[in-house]
């Protein structure tokens, strides 16, 4: 839009600028010393004309003062007779006529004025500009040759086993005889799968990067439109651009847009949505090959890709990029770090203990928040301090010190999150309690968080029976000190009634056996079954509901009895966090081995790692809001 005002700005000032031109040509010019007609001809009886010169109708005279006049002359057949009367001399010339050229560009400059406006809206149609009516079935595939792309493996950390896969991709593209001589075959296609944030188009500018050769970018979206066949002949111009600059790279971003199995949804499938996956399908493994085109795609969701798209020939390799682990997360946090002017004091490797489950755009996020810290704080480095508060920025939200809160509220809270940590410290397996705060932070009114030792890949039964007891902590807590309850534990419930229902039905963690007990939830519109398909009985779901109900029941009984047993850990508990609003780990074990708790530190010299309160473990308290 930007391009066709300019354009069209310009445009506008060359019609100015032409105009001002003609008008210059065309304009006589009136001479200083006007006079009308009469006035001349009293001026000539008088004497005081010594000369004329008559142009046409132009009178030029000379006076006998040397002054010059100007007069225009009606159709006076005596004129010439009046001035030689009178010894004026004549001098006559023929009527100055504009030039051929001239009479030519006044006669045709509106007829070129309306050709060029016209040959700029259609250039503009055209996909002279960005987009234009007839550019729907151009490729909107951006390119990007070597010269711009700078991204190279080492800029990518945390995914080593999928740098070494694709790592054979770049070495055909920089030695292609190395692998033909052998009758080896460069796979066609790379299917990158992982979560959000784990850096899959990171990795594939890094692939171009490494390779040397033309990347070309576009986004599954992208072939959409509201006009038939738009997609499919969008992916025609894209391969034809792309045989153009062979060998090459092209990265489509969210597959799954275009990729759906064919065939899904009510009433059939999305025509032309299939008919661009099935030139997707012809164009990457037809009767015409494209040598040195390497398709790359990214996707958080294969599980809904249409089978023919995974053949091989077509993505002949799946690349999982995961969630980094402890040794990843510290590689990307140091790949981050260069940017940014970093305290002697950061330890990488306890922040990538303290962040599990971070994704690399979560971490990347986390030095940035960590930065800004710093930055409000006037800092000229950004320290552990500030790392320690953008993680519980991040995990638990932020502060809401300006919250008006009554003190039965807090005490409720107070309460409520001591019960958490309590059980938490006394349930067999746990995850050791972090931190727990009973500042609102985001849309929880406090938060208990527990940390685990280590990142965890898989979950024993006691581990879940015991993160079922310490989400009733908090309940409970109100019940026996507060003699209340509150909305502030729907959200521990919620997450308790999944947990022992998965338990149930998925799991097999339960006196009904390892049988799978629950249905077919299969999303329509993503290319799953129109029906759903009940796997169990009406019986065998009482069943079910009867198992969950005893596992909740019992965990419950287990958080009710060791809350009563320890009464006065819960009471000292709540009058620390009455006191300080949060207490750490060293004043939790101080609690519950029967010691005052130590007074806060002063300041965080010694971050500790915490987890978001979704995590394995984590208790926020969220109680509805009106």
């Amino acid at each position: 839009m930007n391009n066709m005002f300019k354009n069209l700005a310009i445009w506008l000032v060359i019609g100015l600028v032409l105009m001002t031109v003609f008008n210059q040509f065309n304009t006589r010019q009136v001479a200083q010393g006007s006079i009308e007609y009469s006035q001349f001809l009293d001026e000539v009886k008088q004497g005081h004309i010594s000369k004329v010169l008559i142009e046409g109708r132009t009178l030029k005279g000379t006076t006998t003062e040397g002054k010059r006049i100007t007069s225009y002359a009606p159709p006076d057949l005596w004129m010439v007779s009046d001035l030689l009367k009178n010894g004026v001399k004549i001098e006559a010339k023929a009527e100055e006529e504009q030039s051929f050229l001239m009479n030519i560009f006044v006669s045709w400059f509106p007829m070129l004025l309306l050709i060029g406006v016209w040959v700029f809206f259609m250039r503009q149609m055209q996909g002279g500009g960005k987009g234009g009516a007839f550019s729907f079935g151009k490729s909107r595939a951006r390119m990007t040759d070597e010269a711009q792309n700078v991204i190279t493996f080492a800029d990518v950390a945390g995914c080593d086993e999928a740098k070494e896969e694709v790592q054979e991709i770049v070495d055909f593209l920089r030695d292609p005889s190395k692998f033909q001589k052998l009758g080896g075959r460069i796979p066609k296609g790379v299917l990158m799968v992982g979560n959000p944030g784990t850096g899959k188009t990171l990795l594939a500018k890094a692939i171009a990067g490494e390779a040397k050769v033309p990347f070309f970018s576009i986004s599954g979206s992208d072939f959409v439109e509201m006009f038939v066949g738009v997609g499919a002949a969008r992916v025609r111009d894209m391969f034809e651009n792309a045989k153009k600059h062979a060998p090459c790279i092209i990265f489509i971003d969210e597959i799954d847009a275009v990729g759906r199995h064919r065939g899904a949804g009510l009433g059939g499938g999305n025509d032309e949505r299939e008919q661009t996956l099935n030139q997707l399908l012809v164009e990457m493994d037809g009767f015409e090959g494209h040598a040195g085109i390497i398709v790359i795609a990214a996707t958080n969701r294969p599980d809904i890709l249409d089978p023919a798209l995974l053949r091989p020939g077509r993505f002949d390799r799946q690349v999982v990029v995961p969630l980094p682990d402890i040794r990843g997360r510290e590689e990307i946090l140091k790949v981050h770090m260069r940017k940014v002017p970093i305290s002697g004091d950061v330890k990488a490797d306890i922040i990538a203990r303290g962040t599990p489950g971070f994704s690399g755009a979560d971490l990347a996020n986390l030095i940035n928040e960590a930065a800004l810290f710093a930055a409000r704080g006037n800092k000229r480095l950004v320290d552990m301090e500030d790392f320690e508060k953008a993680k519980d920025k991040i995990m638990m939200g932020a502060e809401r010190r300006s919250m008006v809160m009554s003190e039965e509220e807090k005490r409720n809270t107070a309460y409520h999150e001591s019960g958490h940590a309590v059980v938490a410290k006394l349930v067999p397996k746990s995850d050791p309690v972090h931190k727990v705060t009973i500042i609102p932070r985001g849309r929880a009114l406090g938060l208990t968080m527990q940390l685990p030792v280590e990142d965890r890949y898989a979950y024993d039964r006691t581990y879940l029976m015991s993160r079922i007891a310490v989400l009733f902590g908090g309940r409970i807590a109100e019940e026996l000190f507060m003699n209340q309850m509150t909305t502030g534990a729907s959200n521990d419930f919620e997450r308790a009634t999944a947990m022992a229902r998965d338990m149930v039905t998925r799991y097999g963690m339960s006196d009904l056996g390892v049988m799978v007990y629950g249905e077919n939830e299969g999303e329509v519109f993503l290319g799953r079954s129109v029906t759903q398909h009940k796997n169990v009985s009406e019986a065998t779901m009482q069943k079910v509901d009867a198992e969950i109900g005893r596992i909740i029941e019992e965990q419950y009984a287990l958080a009710r009895k060791l809350l009563e047993e320890n009464r006065d850990k819960v009471e000292a508990m709540t009058h620390a966090l009455l006191e300080w609003e949060t207490i750490d780990a060293e004043q939790i074990d101080d609690i519950m081995a029967g010691k005052p708790p130590r007074p806060p530190k002063p300041t965080l010299s010694t971050p500790r790692p915490s987890t978001p309160s979704d995590s394995p473990g984590a208790e926020p308290n969220a109680p509805a809001t009106a």
